[in-house]
């Protein structure tokens, strides 16, 4: 099994691609994702990292909601994708997955958009996701 970091990153990399396709396509999608990785993952990562997109996905009406009413000014129609993927998985973490604590959640969202984000990505991430801290009492 791989880490944490790089699961959450795949997992990232789906919500990502699952904004450009329908639902029907992310499961061709999805296998093309792993087939295509330069280095591949073992199966129980995969299915790991599939079962953890899947539950993410489930929850993306509430989360969006959310980072509507969180990020001021900001509806998630306007923040650019790479920020939202980031922003929808950070917010599953922090309120739907007692595994990850919140600092983690917020650490590791804020360096997956220093990766993949534009100049400011890391700042916003960081920004709108210490409204959620703050909501958990984590702040």
């Amino acid at each position: 099994m791989i880490g944490r970091s790089a699961i959450r990153e795949h997992v990232f990399v789906l919500l990502f691609e699952s904004l450009f396709n329908s639902r029907e396509e992310m499961e061709a999608q999805t296998a093309n994702y792993f087939d295509g990785l330069e280095r591949p993952v073992d199966d129980e990562s995969a299915s790991f990292i599939e079962e953890r997109f899947h539950r993410v996905e489930e929850k993306l009406p509430a989360i969006d909601d959310l980072i509507g009413k969180k990020s001021t000014g900001w509806k998630p129609g306007r923040i650019g994708k790479v920020e939202l993927s980031i922003l929808r998985l950070a917010v599953y973490e922090i309120l739907f997955d007692d595994d990850v604590p919140v600092g983690v959640a917020i650490n590791e969202a804020v360096e997956l958009s220093k990766k993949y984000g534009q100049d400011q990505a890391g700042s916003f991430v960081n920004g709108v996701l210490a409204k959620f801290a703050d909501m958990t009492g984590a702040g």
